[in-house]
């Protein structure tokens, strides 16, 4: 007879089948109990804890390009499993070997007390006499998609995804599967729908996460990949079901290959998945807590402080103290608390392929760059600076001291990306080189900000001291997780931006050391609209840094609206401010004040989009986030020619509640509530203007 082993945990229930011969099959993961009968006796062999293969392995069925129906995960059979706990929740492991080639694996489920959602990975050793060569490993593995219900798969499953890409981030769209190939024709074949990254830009064509729904059932299961680079996840059909595998880097799809020897482990990539009862604003709100418990405990995060940068649509990375010193008097009389210096302080011209030694331009700062970081500290805010310590340009005086050793090779040569050369974070030397960096800024310059960017994709990775290019790579990524662990660790004040030209490095490997993450480098303020109002679907509100930049020609509702863009996640300001009208000052200054009477909801606050999610192609955008006994909804509108819209929340309807436009408040705006109905109607006579709406409840929240 089978073995089952039953885990309910934080609204999860998990169901494991053992047979006698030892096969390990995961039949259930969701909000809901398994149903009985909901699976056929001879589906159950399609329903694999984890697909495992290695190099000269047979391939059962057909398969293409899937990662299914694998050798020896074919073969793996049960050891042991350890159910226990930690200071983080429940933690159970699963123990399967394969008798052929003694390798072993453990698979990890890690609970969150209090959240829909796991943390797992895959842990292999090499317990045989013989190398072995992987060529993919699951880090989750989950088949039964879609059996909850009777509908056809193809009406009632939906997955949302978030495209990705420069100054367009974070576009969301929903598909039913028929509209990206997977039809359901026959029981098993060899079409996917996947989602692959390949390269040091772990977000540069989709954000590592996905929100799959069965509408039918009224249920949803929701996906991050933690890692900062190479990635790779598919749903697949087998069994007349839907499969979902999640991994790492691959052979076949990233270049990836690990030459596992007698006595090695290997960690995969670990992912996060979890499941609720509703749909994709149930999902993510459960992704935020969780987001919120990974991440490292930091000041940050609870303060917000408001930062002003003076790159976007102002110095443009040419800062001088002539230059700087204007823009810190205004910065400090609206309310910024940091002021980071952004590109081009340690080169006097064209800087692009020359950076690495990172050290101050003296034509830029006569009196030496301590001079304006003590300034900025004198006007009462924190002094930041720009740094891009991954890379290297061609043209750097810091190449007299490297070798090849310090940089990723290919095919014998340096890997070049934009006139630059990546560093290897493998190497001491960088290491070292990096270190004191950091150390100069923060010790010798009194740094407490710093924006740390990274323009180039290294592509499949490195050659230099690896089984294969993407192995080369995913240790690079690893080591550079565990330095940036060392430097909050020395320097455990110091905030540190994630910036990838802009959203390209979106992920939760850095999101969960990072406060706090530059979401776009869109230089147009009405196209930032969208990418802000969906950037709560992919990182917590409180790490969302948007760009709020009034431009030198523009008029009050431009300013208006570039603050509304803000003022719900974290305030990156910009702009010549000390060229603005007075009025148009303070308007920002009237925003930033009202952002310190609300941050503290902010960081604890949950997304809702009552218009849902923002396309570039909407009108009208609007999105809001709800904690206790407030809401707060920001709304756009683009263009078009409808000058009102009805903003649906359904969970005020029948409350009492007082509503009020919270910005701007010297500024006639046309609006009206429905208490029975808990609709806002909203009316903006021009395009390219916003409002911020606040809510109080007598009573708290039904959700």
């Amino acid at each position: 007879m089978s073995k089952a082993i039953e885990i309910s945990e934080n609204g999860l229930h998990l169901r494991f089948e053992i047979t006698d011969a030892g096969d390990v099959r995961l039949l259930h993961f969701g909000a809901e109990p398994m149903a009985p009968d909901v699976v056929k006796e001879d589906q159950k062999a399609g329903f694999r804890l984890m697909e495992l293969q290695l190099t000269g392995e047979d391939r059962a069925e057909y398969h293409g390009r899937t990662h299914r129906a694998t050798y020896p995960g074919l073969r793996m059979v049960y050891e042991w499993h350890i159910d226990t706990r930690n200071e983080t929740g429940r933690k159970f492991e699963l123990f399967l070997n394969d008798p052929v080639t003694g390798l072993q694996a453990a698979q990890h489920f890690q609970f969150y007390d209090g959240v829909q959602t796991v943390r797992c990975w895959t842990v292999l050793k090499n317990s045989g006499a013989e190398p072995v060569g992987v060529e993919y490993v699951s880090s989750f593995a989950l088949t039964g998609l879609d059996k909850e219900g009777i509908e056809d798969r193809d009406e009632k499953m939906e997955i949302s995804l978030a495209h990705n890409g420069w100054q367009s981030e974070l576009q969301w769209r929903t598909y039913k599967l028929p509209e990206l190939g997977l039809s359901h024709v026959i029981d098993r074949g060899s079409k996917r729908v996947s989602c692959s990254n390949t390269g040091s830009w772990s977000a540069s064509e989709h954000i590592p996460m996905a929100v799959l729904e069965n509408k039918e059932a009224g249920s949803s299961l929701f996906w991050q990949i933690e890692h900062n680079g190479s990635w790779h996840w598919e749903i697949i059909d087998q069994v007349d079901l839907l499969t979902l595998l999640i991994s790492g880097p691959t052979e076949h799809d990233n270049h990836w290959w690990k030459k596992l020897q007698p006595g090695e482990e290997f960690v995969s990539v670990p992912v996060a998945v979890g499941a609720v009862s509703g749909g994709f604003e149930q999902a993510i709100a459960q992704l935020t807590t969780y987001r919120r418990r990974i991440r490292r405990d930091n000041a940050d995060n609870r303060e917000l402080r408001v930062i002003f940068n003076d790159y976007m649509n102002c110095l443009w990375g040419s800062p001088t103290t002539a230059k700087l010193l204007p823009l810190i008097d205004a910065a400090a009389e609206v309310g910024c608390e940091y002021f980071c210096i952004d590109a081009g302080w340690y080169a006097p011209g064209e800087w692009w392929d020359g950076v690495g030694e990172w050290l101050p331009s003296a034509e830029r700062f006569p009196e030496g760059i301590k001079y304006v970081l003590d300034y900025i500290r004198g006007k009462g805010m924190i002094p930041g600076l720009w740094l891009e310590l991954e890379v290297m340009g061609i043209n750097s005086p810091k190449l007299a001291d490297a070798d090849d050793s310090w940089f990723f090779m290919r095919h014998g040569v340096r890997v070049k990306d934009r006139s630059r050369y990546q560093l290897d974070y493998r190497n001491p030397a960088v290491i070292a080189h990096s270190n004191e960096v950091i150390r100069r800024l923060v010790e010798d310059y009194g740094v407490g900000y710093i924006k740390m960017d990274y323009n180039i994709n290294a592509g499949i990775g490195t050659e230099a001291a690896s089984d294969s290019v993407g192995d080369g790579l995913l240790q690079h990524n690893r080591a550079y997780l565990a330095w940036l662990d060392g430097i909050f660790q020395r320097y455990p004040d110091l905030v540190i931006e994630n910036c990838s030209s802009g959203g390209m490095r979106m992920d939760y490997a850095m999101l969960s050391r990072h406060s706090i993450q530059s979401t776009s480098d869109q230089e147009d303020y009405v196209n930032y609209a969208a990418i802000a109002a969906s950037s709560p679907a992919a990182l917590t509100p409180e790490q969302s840094a948007i760009w709020s930049y009034p431009l030198r020609e523009g008029d009050d509702e431009e300013v208006i609206f570039n603050m509304v863009n803000a003022l719900l996640l974290r305030v990156h300001q910009s702009g010549h401010l000390a060229e603005l009208s007075p009025r148009r000052r303070e308007l920002v200054k009237e925003a930033l004040d009202y952002y310190k009477t609300i941050r503290q909801d902010i960081r604890e606050a949950l997304p809702f989009w009552p218009l849902g999610l923002p396309t570039q192609q909407d009108d009208w955008v609007s999105f809001g986030l709800r904690h206790q006994d407030r809401v707060y909804l920001a709304v756009w509108r683009i263009g078009g020619d409808e000058a009102e819209v009805r903003l649906p929340l359904a969970q005020l309807a029948g409350l009492q509640t007082n509503v009020r436009c919270a910005y701007p408040q010297g500024v006639n705006t046309d609006w009206s509530w429905n208490d029975e109905s808990g609709a806002l109607t909203v009316r903006l006579p021009s395009a390219k203007t916003a409002r911020l709406f606040e809510f109080g409840v007598a009573n708290c929240l039904r959700y």
